[in-house]
């Protein structure tokens, strides 16, 4: 009797080192990365997320998906930079003006005007050549992480309490940038003042006066209800909102040649559906904003700012280095 008991036991316990070996396996190859990004999932950030794992989930069929952390649930942008390249957080979604505080050279996409109008916006975003070169810059100038994409959000316009109608109406105002180098050099250049500060502080900034004007995309500015404290939107389309989609080193090193495809795959996907999301969401905040009062101004004449801001793209593309004047040289050449 003790022998065919201590049989049973054995073989109950091999029975269960099976099962948690097989369990463990299952944990091995069924994934479930952090994804973070500071604005609200109703904006362009929320789409490409969204995009992201709905591609991820089909390539890895089933093994791979992703947890949102959207609302700066783990930071704002440049915090959110740092926990990723300590390993702390899989993927975040960054505009590239910050990502310029790890690359200066990713300043170049916040030049002004140096897209041609939203069509050619969409197509700079999804050409192949451009995405390479950002990933290489990113990849020689960023330790502990990884550029896997670009997005974007559209076009980036000017609001505050009155209308800009002319480069004119900025002279001598205080107007809220992201810290980079570019924004630093063309807004001045049109007579404003710069002032840096996160992204979830400009909100009061604007109601208490600390800074008169702002600027972003038409989605952001609703979503984060900012027409509250500056009820006047100018369409200055001066800059284009772009982004992009980081991994960090320590993720990617985990990841086997095959998996590294599956992320790269979802990453792609977005760079190829979000744009054309991202404008049409755009269009569509602007209709709800003029249906809730809020004032769009159309007829803003850009000719003065863009005579002023003519002259420093060469010049601020080769100061901040030869991978910025390569990858401007490919947005022009995009058709």
């Amino acid at each position: 009797m003790s022998k065919m008991l201590a049989r049973r036991a054995a073989l109950s316990a091999s029975v269960l080192s099976v099962a948690v070996l097989l369990a463990g396996q299952a944990m091995a190859q069924n994934r479930q990365f952090s994804f973070a990004y500071d604005q609200p999932t109703t904006t362009a950030y929320g789409i490409a997320a969204n995009i992201f794992d709905a591609k991820l989930k089909e390539v890895s069929g089933g093994k791979f998906s992703i947890n949102q952390f959207p609302g700066a649930q783990l930071g704002q942008e440049p915090q959110a930079l740092q926990k990723m390249r300590a390993g702390d957080i899989d993927f975040v979604i960054t505009a590239t003006a910050n990502a310029a505080t790890l690359a200066p050279e990713a300043g170049v996409f916040s030049l002004h005007f140096i897209f041609r109008d939203q069509g050619h916006l969409t197509r700079v975003i999804a050409d192949p050549a451009v995405s390479a070169a950002f990933r290489k810059m990113i990849s020689e100038r960023v330790q502990g992480a990884q550029v896997l994409g670009l997005m974007t959000m559209g076009m980036r316009n000017m609001y505050s309490k009155k209308e800009i109608k002319s480069v004119a109406d900025v002279k001598g105002q205080k107007v809220r940038v992201q810290a980079t180098k570019t924004e630093d050099t063309h807004f001045p250049a049109y007579g404003a003042q710069t002032v840096h500060m996160p992204f979830g502080e400009v909100y009061t900034s604007l109601q208490t006066g600390v800074v008169n004007i702002a600027e972003n995309g038409v989605n952001v500015y609703l979503a984060n209800k900012h027409y509250e404290v500056a009820p006047i939107m100018s369409m200055t389309e001066h800059e284009a909102n772009n982004n992009c989609i980081w991994v960090s080193q320590k993720t990617w090193d985990s990841l086997t040649d095959e998996q590294k495809k599956w992320v790269q795959a979802a990453a792609d996907e977005v760079s190829k559906q979000e744009p054309a999301k991202a404008l049409q969401l755009e269009k569509d905040s602007a209709e709800k904003l003029k249906k809730m009062g809020v004032k769009i101004v159309d007829n803003v004449d850009k000719t003065g700012f863009m005579a002023d801001a003519k002259p420093i793209q060469d010049s601020l593309a080769k100061e901040l280095g030869p991978n910025a004047v390569a990858i401007l040289e490919l947005v022009r050449n995009v058709k």
